[in-house]
């Protein structure tokens, strides 16, 4: 008989009958804390391909140059940042002189530069292939909360809890301009496509669309049918026309920037919005909340596509290039990636330990890289759903 196949009750002359135990047969009781027992989910698989262990806190941002497909940088709360190449787990460049958690960072569009924003209030720009300091930019009395770079060129944009936002030139370390009328932190925001305007998004529930050169405020979207707590997020159309927005008040409004006008009012989320996106080939967008939900939208009709159910909250999302495929990041610690056509989620990433707090996409779309709570960068392989 093959033992694979082989029922461990077939030896009939072994079977002695029932057995009953009394308490005279308890050799050794042992207390045992239900919190000390395994989750019936826990998961100790890891997917991913490379893990980048140098920060010793929580990672708040991670970024990817447009120009090398193995550089990138990350930044979290140990008020460190680093340079380090996918697959050479022991090079790294360290970027040094923040004296509070680094917040956010974001390569030049030609991949020159790097930005990192602090909340210290200090943006610092690098030479990305050196890693070596060019400047530190000041100006914000209060920690940074985003930085982004002009599409054209070397003009780089902070937003601050301070209520204001700075625009200076980093290749002649030259201020140029400040944004002030927000009423609270400037949680989001950035150049258009075009360069021609700025948008950005507050915690006094208001979107602002700036003039760059004058620092004119062209319009001030605020009140009823827009929103009515602080946003979270913001997203740009391609040709320069639209601004979508999240909130924590669980909506999406879409904004037509010339007219500074809500076009559009998106509401399936339950709880707070914390990251949207727009598809690059599909006149779509995906934003993904608190609620456990990515919702897939299609904007031609201001109706949702699909609901994708996540097992905790959706906190960052990517699309990958002009694929028809998005990556959620999540407060469970995996990352997902979903067919926007059929709402299915086709791949489920496993390492952390902790919540995603950031996701980036590799120049040639062959890696994904995640940072999260637990102290660590993970790179997932991606290059099949290019």
């Amino acid at each position: 008989m093959n033992g694979a196949n082989r029922s461990f009750h077939d030896d009939d002359e072994d079977d002695q009958g029932e057995v009953f135990l009394d308490d005279s047969d308890i050799i050794h009781e042992v207390t045992v804390d239900e919190e000390d027992l395994p989750d019936a989910d826990d998961d100790d698989t890891d997917d991913s391909l490379h893990i980048f262990t140098g920060h010793t806190s929580e990672l708040y941002t991670v970024a990817c140059s447009p120009a090398d497909p193995l550089l990138v940088a990350t930044g979290g709360g140990d008020d460190r940042g680093f340079l380090w190449k996918i697959g050479l787990g022991d090079w790294a460049s360290e970027l040094k002189g923040h004296k509070e958690s680094v917040s956010s960072l974001t390569f030049s569009s030609d991949g020159q530069l790097l930005a990192s924003g602090g909340f210290d209030g200090i943006v610092q720009i690098w030479d990305a292939s050196s890693g070596n300091l060019k400047c530190a930019l000041e100006g914000p009395d209060e920690g940074i909360e985003w930085v982004r770079w002009h599409p054209k060129g070397h003009l780089v944009l902070a937003g601050s809890e301070d209520k204001t936002v700075w625009m200076w030139n980093a290749d002649k370390v030259a201020y140029l301009n400040s944004f002030t009328g927000h009423e609270a932190s400037v949680t989001c925001g950035d150049f258009t496509p075009d360069g021609k305007t700025i948008c950005t998004g507050s915690d006094d529930a208001s979107l602002r669309i700036w003039n760059p050169k004058s620092g004119e405020n062209i319009h001030v979207v605020k009140g009823h049918p827009y929103h009515t707590d602080g946003l979270t997020c913001l997203a740009l159309s391609s040709d320069s026309n639209l601004a979508i927005t999240g909130s924590k008040d669980n909506s999406v409004h879409i904004v037509n920037i010339t007219t500074g006008r809500v076009v559009s009012s998106l509401v399936s989320h339950s709880d707070s919005v914390e990251c949207v996106g727009l598809a690059p080939s599909f006149p779509w967008a995906a934003t993904g909340g608190l609620d456990q939900k990515l919702i897939i939208w299609d904007l031609q009709h201001s109706l949702p596509r699909a609901s994708c159910e996540h097992k905790d909250g959706v906190t960052c999302l990517a699309w990958l290039g002009a694929s028809r495929y998005v990556v959620t990041g999540c407060v469970d610690g995996k990352v997902r990636l979903w067919d926007s056509l059929s709402g299915d989620c086709i791949r489920i990433f496993s390492g952390h330990a902790d919540a995603i707090q950031s996701l980036s996409i590799s120049a040639n779309q062959d890696y994904l890289v995640s940072g999260s709570s637990d102290g660590t960068a993970r790179v997932f392989e991606i290059a099949e759903f290019k």
